[in-house]
């Protein structure tokens, strides 16, 4: 069975509800702490063993890009000055093993496009990860436990595709993707029979709400590729999933044992940077 190596992550969207902080740089280099999202999200998908990173980007997202390349006149700079702790920082950005490849996302239509983009990325018959770089997914503050590793096992364990879920109140799943299964223990998965996008509390089929990890067989991509617009008129990756479903392959909802950040919006992204610095011992 092939491993999971490699992760997709969509960054192609204009990030409008951080505006006007995004409106000159791509919402994913907003800094959360001490280093932008991006970096927080790549570091979270090399902890769960997926060292192979794909990003669908398009014009104007070129410094993402760039934070993971070299700046040799900075380093050489801090050389020789003997700034060998910040030389280290640097380093630890982009470590060796570390792939990083990039694919454009010409038009806007939606995250199941997004993620065919890079389908000629992948090799046949290779799961991947999806990770959507809005959402910040941090341990417990006395655990070290990684999500997305854990959904990596549990698929290496059952080829069963995995999607991360978290319990969110009732009155509140109107906002969210709502999984349709038996609630499974914190850090293991059950049996998905649907999801419902945004349900009315009355309507919703259990409380977890899906936040933006996946875990998938290559037979995605296969699915995406005629794949018909869906809600907003867009490609919807859950649609992809729902026909998977349908083929009579497995598909179950991961439940999380960590915590999210929304960095998506302004209230979200305060709250990481006030937590997580906290936690990282700054004083506010």
């Amino acid at each position: 069975m092939t491993q999971v190596r490699k992760a997709i992550i969509p960054v192609a969207g204009f990030g409008t509800r951080l505006l006007p902080i995004s409106k000159a740089i791509p919402k994913e280099m907003v800094p959360v702490v001490d280093r932008p999202l991006i970096q927080h999200v790549i570091e979270e998908a090399m902890a769960a063993g997926i060292n192979e990173i794909i990003l669908v980007t398009r014009s104007g997202k070129s410094a993402i890009e760039d934070h993971f390349d070299a700046h040799v006149e900075l380093e050489d700079a801090l050389a020789s000055k003997g700034k060998d702790a910040l030389l280290a920082t640097l380093a630890a950005i982009a470590p060796p093993e570390l792939k990083i490849t990039s694919v454009r996302q010409a038009n806007a239509k939606g995250l199941g496009h997004a993620v065919f983009c890079a389908a000629h990325l992948l090799g046949k018959d290779e799961p991947f990860a999806v990770i959507l770089p809005d959402v910040l997914v941090k341990p417990q503050p006395s655990s070290n436990t990684c999500d997305l590793g854990r959904m990596v096992e549990l698929w290496d364990a059952s080829s069963a595709a995995q999607i991360m879920v978290e319990a969110v109140p009732q009155e509140d799943v109107y906002r969210y993707g709502i999984v349709d299964c038996d609630e499974p223990s914190a850090g293991e998965s059950a049996d998905m029979r649907g999801v419902v996008e945004k349900p009315k509390p009355e309507d919703a089929p259990s409380r977890l709400s899906v936040i933006g990890r996946y875990i998938l067989p290559y037979r995605i991509m296969e699915l995406l590729r005629d794949q018909p617009p869906g809600a907003g008129n867009e490609i919807q990756l859950t649609d992809a999933i729902d026909r998977l479903m349908q083929e009579g392959q497995q598909v179950q909802a991961f439940r999380m044992k960590g915590r999210t950040f929304d960095c998506g919006h302004i209230e979200g992204w305060l709250q990481a940077n006030n937590t997580l610095a906290r936690e990282a011992g700054y004083n506010l």
